[in-house]
């Protein structure tokens, strides 16, 4: 029987291949292999804590020394030495203080424009003190009297005077400051160093003027004469 020339025949050059089931590799030993990784870490894990445990007994009892954080915190301070710039002699008498509190309420914007893109608003909270002082250094010479028969001394005193406003910085902060999106990146790239130096002067001020109004002058008028009585039965004595 004849067969098809397309279909290959076995020569003397090409012998016949019988084909034979090819056995597949055996598997790795993949969870003995997982196994023995795992204890080596609980080894070394363990291991681990030993020693930490061991250097932190040790260090209790004093025997390692300290070892500090090397990534820790550190200040250097490169202050310059405290410059002496003026001194001067005072002979005023502070008869009273008060104390005072102010919000103030700053915000600069633009006609026109929304304020999410340029506008400044801060909201501080602002706590200072007055002090309320007569100049004892201004009294003329004919203002102390003393009468020796009736035993007396008048004393013609000056008006109080008001100091300006100081402000404790510990006591006082920025409750909120709101800026607009053009104002946000025009401060990414420039400072303003006066914009809460404003924000103080304008607490200042305040404080200042309502301490004018809150009957300081008076109290401290009042405490001035209560002193100079208490003390002129000492004065007239040591004469």
């Amino acid at each position: 029987m004849a067969q098809s020339p397309d279909v290959d025949e076995p020569t003397s050059e090409y012998p016949a291949v019988h084909d034979e089931p090819v056995q597949p590799p055996p598997p790795p030993d993949e969870p003995h292999r997982g196994s023995l990784i795992a204890r080596v870490l609980i080894f070394f894990g363990v291991v681990f804590a030993v020693i930490v445990v061991a250097c932190l007994g040790l260090r209790a009892v004093h025997v390692l020394p300290s070892f500090s954080n090397p990534f820790a915190d550190r200040t250097t301070d490169r202050s310059q030495p405290v410059l002496l710039q003026s001194m001067r002699d005072l002979s005023r008498y502070v008869a009273a203080d008060g104390t005072f509190q102010v919000i103030v309420d700053l915000q600069q914007d633009k006609d026109n424009i929304p304020d999410f893109l340029i506008n400044r608003r801060i909201l501080f909270v602002g706590s200072g003190s007055v002090e309320e002082y007569v100049e004892f250094g201004s009294l003329s010479s004919d203002a102390m009297q003393v009468d020796n028969e009736k035993k007396t001394i008048k004393i013609t005193l000056p008006p109080p005077q008001q100091s300006t406003a100081a402000l404790d910085m510990q006591k006082s902060y920025v409750v909120e400051e709101q800026r607009g999106l053009l104002t946000s990146i025009g401060d990414a790239f420039r400072s303003d160093p006066d914009k809460q130096q404003r924000v103080y002067q304008q607490a200042q001020q305040r404080i200042t003027e309502a301490a004018r109004s809150s009957g300081l002058d008076q109290r401290a008028k009042d405490n001035t004469q209560r002193m100079l009585r208490a003390c002129s039965p000492v004065w007239a004595t040591r004469r």
